[in-house]
């Protein structure tokens, strides 16, 4: 899979091979189930037309150039895990285009010229709502209006869970209270963090739960405080765990606010300091909460080491 990074107007795509696209075209955060099916038919008139297919998606998130965002943004997939995502699902090429300030100001009709009939698309696929050009005038239709027989459009319509839309912004909802069982399912693969380990206090093998303690790459988003059943990826190998989110109100003054994430990992007692690791979540199974001694605070852990791995046994 080929990746080419486009900016306006300096740095636009130059198609050495002549290679046409059918073209699916969105921001794709989370590369969730409703992004999936845009994707799956983009593909499907890939083979039809018999050309490459290719997705199209922007960096930095829009908010933070066009000043809608005060805070820094929190993604589903940055941009590394998004590619990986849209290779496993064999696309042959990822056009990543810089949102920047020049870029929003684009009428419709030059997004099109610049990035859509620029890169030799064919056909472009995109979900109902999606819109393009200065403050999103651009919608689906006017895509199509402006083809001029250079290209041809299919909308995806509104895909829904349980009676409701599949977004980006629902996911996230769910991420904030924790409830990666349906975030699973809106995704179509457990929620994914990547981080490395680093030196913690070290205190969970005095109580005879060692942890690794996963510093998360910058701009994931992070679940909600509480503890969950989660696999972790260490040197190519999946393991099950117990992760803590939180703050660790039992050892720490409450006042600190130094958020945590520590996976005790079932069977294994090795040191993988500065590993690059990979966490699967899957079930929330209680809110992070204060205890009376170490030894309280030990029975429970080891009964959240049961129900993760009672869980684990039933999936």
């Amino acid at each position: 899979m080929e990746v080419y990074h486009l900016s306006y107007p300096h740095h636009l795509f130059e198609n050495e091979h002549n290679n046409a696209y059918s073209l699916a075209i969105g921001f794709f955060d989370g590369v969730h189930r409703g992004h999936q099916e845009v994707i799956k038919k983009a593909l499907e008139k890939g083979k039809e037309l018999h050309i490459k297919t290719a997705v199209m998606t922007f960096d930095p998130h829009p908010s933070l150039v066009l000043g809608g965002s005060k805070e820094q943004v929190f993604y589903i997939t940055p941009l590394e895990q998004k590619i990986e995502i849209l290779k496993e699902l064999e696309v042959d090429a990822v056009f990543v285009v810089r949102f920047t300030s020049d870029f929003a100001k684009l009428t419709p009709k030059q997004f099109v010229d610049s990035f859509i009939k620029h890169t030799n698309v064919k056909h472009v696929t995109a979900g109902f709502d999606f819109s393009f050009g200065a403050f999103g005038k651009g919608t689906m239709k006017e895509m199509e209006n402006l083809a001029a027989g250079d290209y041809t459009v299919s909308v995806v319509d509104k895909q829904q869970l349980t009676g409701e839309k599949i977004s980006s912004t629902r996911i996230r909802a769910e991420l904030k209270i924790g409830n990666l069982e349906e975030v699973k399912e809106l995704l179509g693969r457990p929620f994914k963090l990547t981080g490395v380990v680093i030196h913690g206090d070290k205190r969970g093998r005095t109580i005879d739960f060692p942890t690794a303690n996963v510093q998360p790459t910058e701009g994931q988003y992070t679940p909600a405080t509480g503890v969950y059943a989660v696999k972790i990826r260490v040197q190519e190998t999946w393991y099950e765990g117990v992760c803590n989110v939180g703050f660790k109100p039992t050892f720490n003054n409450p006042d600190a606010k130094k958020l945590s994430i520590e996976v005790h990992i079932i069977n294994f007692d090795q040191s993988i300091y500065g590993e690059e690791v990979v966490v699967h979540w899957y079930k929330r199974i209680r809110s992070e909460q204060k205890f009376n001694g170490i030894d309280e605070l030990k029975e429970q852990i080891g009964k959240d080491k049961l129900v993760a791995i009672d869980y684990f046994n039933q999936i």
